[in-house]
């Protein structure tokens, strides 16, 4: 099938590896141009290289913060000298640190919020008027299973997460008329570093051995094992086509049936 997305611009956040790398590599082979961002310069840099090798597309690196402010007009400026126009915009970041409550303090929570909520404003705030003016956009921001059924030790995520559910429904209502549509993907269980750093750290609080904690993270979905980056990309890839003009103001899981809530 083809999505249509040839020659499109498409920013990804956290683009170096994991859920971001994977967004990034289907978009490419699809035949859209990318601005992948990331903190970390090297590793984005061979991301970059290895992407435009393998699928013939441009992909500009941007190595930036995306929790500070002047690192998300940098990312947009950059996108707009390079290319001209913004057309998909993935947001995507590491989740906060795990832990409950009592572990976290007033600098845990402002990280968490500038991380995982304000990032994700502010690249909305700064793109979306581009893509007003273009009369077509696409934005996918990604969170997590815990919007739907919050998670043990992972109260960070948790919190802000929902905020950017929130503010997807909203904003997708306000822009519906100018051919933008904003959506939510909900990954559960993906094999990926951050999954890993959860284990390790449910492990150590436990007492267990990292491979049981895994196993039992298994034993919990339905469909019997961790799943792949590759398979939220394809969905992603999906809600930025023009096929999928009429779903907007959605969030969706991707968790293979972990989540057991109707909604």
């Amino acid at each position: 099938m083809d999505l249509g997305l040839r020659e499109k611009v498409a920013i990804v956040g956290g683009a170096s590896r994991g859920l971001g790398r994977a967004c990034a590599e289907r978009l490419a082979r699809e035949g859209a141009h990318l601005v992948i961002v990331a903190r970390g310069e090297d590793e984005l840099a061979c991301a970059a290289t290895a992407i435009a090798a393998e699928t013939g597309t441009e992909v500009m690196p941007v190595a930036i913060d995306q929790s500070r402010p002047e690192g998300i007009q940098t990312i947009v400026e950059r996108a707009m000298e390079r290319f001209g126009r913004i057309d998909i915009l993935v947001n995507n970041t590491g989740g906060p640190p795990p832990g409950r409550f009592d572990d976290h303090d007033d600098a845990a929570w402002q990280a968490a919020f500038e991380g995982t909520l304000m990032s994700v404003v502010r690249l909305c705030r700064a793109a979306v008027p581009i893509m007003r003016t273009q009369g077509w956009g696409r934005i996918v921001n990604d969170t997590s299973f815990t919007v739907k059924e919050p998670a043990d030790r992972l109260i960070l995520s948790n919190v802000f997460r929902v905020g950017v559910v929130a503010l997807s429904k909203t904003l997708a209502r306000e822009v519906a008329a100018d051919g933008i549509t904003v959506n939510c993907v909900c990954p559960g269980a993906f094999d990926t570093d951050r999954l890993r750093a959860i284990f390790r750290e449910q492990a150590a609080a436990s007492g267990q051995d990292i491979e049981d904690v895994r196993r039992e993270w298994k034993e919990r979905i339905p469909i019997g094992r961790l799943q792949r980056p590759e398979e939220l990309a394809d969905l992603v890839a999906f809600l930025v086509s023009d096929r999928a003009a009429a779903i907007t103001g959605a969030c969706l899981p991707v968790d293979g049936g972990l989540t057991r809530g109707l909604f």
